[in-house]
């Protein structure tokens, strides 16, 4: 396991911290259930006496007992302690990579598999304007008064341009709704609902919190579907289970010092439509390429230059074992995109969340493996449309796809 967590990067002196208080835990509970053995014995012979009439002998195991007594409850006390700290150790340590993920050090040596039409020439000066000026100048994103109301990085849609955020999310769930259940969760959570997920405790800073009720406002919509079975059994016949969700998602973006944050290449909050499953092992490797498949086709119906990149170990997250990112290329910020994660968890999210799945040969109960991507996150890819279908005269032309979600509109007029 070390050695696997090595290659993400990961603290690998939590293994050996949990290792520890595994065997500090496990001594405890062994002297304490030796204890617990001892008192019951005492107490029978407790009760020898009396029955004999033998006070004297019955008043001193009974002193000997209480004393064992206090001593076990003061073990069962440390045990309880040192599980609970086992138990945050063993929530910070991150899930181990497949096997057959990239293996590298960082950012730098994640690979690109696939670029789908891009050509840097075809673009025109008109689409060489960054999404931020093309919304002022046609009134449909108001980023000053965004910021008025909530503060900075927060946006405000205007006009037709509310109209395609819109647009892009129904578009999103349209497209999947022919394998994936729409579910409309909650946009609060409790904080065990974070926890199965692995967004908590690690990245409780990027997290806004209700401290008056202790939810949290959901990230994404993977937080609360990956949890609509927490603590359940499904049948295999059930499995593979598949979730779509549309959902407004909050982030801190508190490691955000430092980047690009204009526009909205980075803000707190944004609509997005998430994939979700629920597999047997034997049927995640399929489900993470569909749910990519998917992620890249409905980016290629809105006419979008993009290209998929497998996430090396030294870049993956928390909880993926295995990870392509979906990008889309803006050219008004001359830049490629993030528009979708897609990702396979192996059975770490399971773990937490303890979601089995009984299997039709009557074998005991097995962790699933879950996997998500987004079908659609909004801001990005509003920001690329913009700017890819901006026309000489300063209009934006809107996709053939979005259409029919658009009230009949096919252009954003000058």
């Amino acid at each position: 396991m070390k050695a696997a967590l090595l290659t993400k990067n990961a603290d690998v002196a939590e293994v050996d911290q949990a290792v520890g208080l595994d065997e500090r835990l496990r001594a405890l509970v062994a002297e304490r259930d030796s204890l617990r053995a001892e008192v019951k014995r005492l107490s029978a012979e407790v009760g020898q006496a009396h029955r004999a009439g033998d006070k004297s002998a019955a008043e001193g195991t009974t002193a000997k007992s209480k004393e064992i007594g206090e001593r076990e409850s003061s073990l069962a006390a440390e045990a309880g302690a040192i599980e609970q700290q086992l138990r945050d150790v063993l929530l910070r340590i991150p899930n181990t990579p497949d096997a057959a993920a990239l293996v590298g050090a960082s950012e730098d040596d994640n690979t690109v598999l696939d670029t789908i039409g891009f050509d840097p020439s075809s673009y025109g000066d008109h689409q060489r304007v960054p999404h931020w000026d093309i919304g002022a100048e046609l009134g449909i994103l108001d980023l000053e008064r965004g910021a008025k109301l909530s503060g900075s990085m927060f946006v405000a849609f205007r006009k037709q341009g509310a109209t395609l955020a819109r647009a892009l999310c129904q578009l999103a769930l349209d497209r999947n709704v022919d394998a994936y259940e729409e579910i409309r969760p909650p946009t609060v959570a409790r904080t065990d609902t974070l926890v199965a997920t692995g967004q908590l405790p690690k990245f409780a800073d990027d997290a806004y919190l209700v401290e008056r009720d202790d939810l949290w406002l959901i990230p994404t919509a993977e937080v609360p579907l990956t949890s609509l079975y927490r603590d359940e059994i499904i049948p295999e016949a059930d499995l593979p289970a598949r979730f779509m969700a549309y959902s407004p998602c909050y982030r801190r973006e508190a490691g955000a010092a430092g980047k690009d944050t204009r526009g909205l290449l980075r803000v707190h909050e944004f609509d997005k439509v998430e994939l979700l499953a629920l597999t047997t092992p034997d049927q995640a490797a399929a489900l993470h390429q569909d749910i990519l498949e998917r992620a890249v086709a409905t980016l290629a119906a809105l006419g979008l230059a993009h290209r998929v990149v497998e996430i090396c170990t030294g870049d993956l997250g928390q909880s993926q074992a295995r990870q392509f990112d979906v990008e889309i290329y803006a050219p008004g910020v001359d830049r490629w995109l993030e528009a979708s994660s897609v990702s396979w968890f192996s059975d770490y999210q399971a773990r937490r969340a303890n979601i089995r799945y009984k299997p039709s040969a009557g074998d005991a109960p097995s962790f699933v493996h879950t996997l998500n991507g987004s079908a659609l996150a909004v801001p990005r890819v509003w920001a690329a449309i913009v700017e890819t279908y901006r026309q000489p005269d300063g209009s934006v032309r809107i996709p053939e796809a979005l259409h029919p979600y658009c009230r009949g509109a096919t252009t954003i007029p000058a």
